[in-house]
């Protein structure tokens, strides 16, 4: 139990910077990606203040498929791990999410590629 009480004393100390390090590194050594991580640090007492302010997570919004909508349901399939059908059907539902609780640097990454097929696209 207190090795439990130690680690939860550790995460609740972390900084806005090393929550998204801490983010990245389970995202990329496990495969986990951790939804609340912006809800751990906005809890952490005096930094939640700073933590509300400095948003870490982004959503990639479709907003419409343009000209070459066979080219962006190809990429919207790639991207998201959908099958064909499910990410045509993303696509044909338009504004939709995309890609959901992102970094800064994955969600301009991601727009990117949608707006080079032609897509409409927002990161909020």
């Amino acid at each position: 139990m207190a090795d439990i009480k130690t680690l939860a004393e550790s995460l609740v100390g972390l900084t806005v910077k090393e929550v998204q390090e801490l983010a990245d590194f389970l995202k990329t050594e496990y495969g986990i990606e951790p939804a609340a991580a912006a809800v751990v640090v906005s809890g952490g007492g005096e930094g939640g203040a700073a933590a509300a302010e400095e948003k870490t997570a982004f959503d990639v919004i479709l907003k419409s498929a343009g000209a070459s909508k066979l080219n962006v349901v190809k990429i919207v399939k790639d991207l998201t791990g959908l099958g064909l059908k499910e990410a045509k059907e993303l696509v044909d539902g338009a504004p939709k999410p995309v890609k959901e609780g992102v970094s800064k640097a994955e969600a301009e990454d991601i727009a990117a590629k949608l707006k080079e097929a032609g897509a409409e696209v927002e990161v909020a």
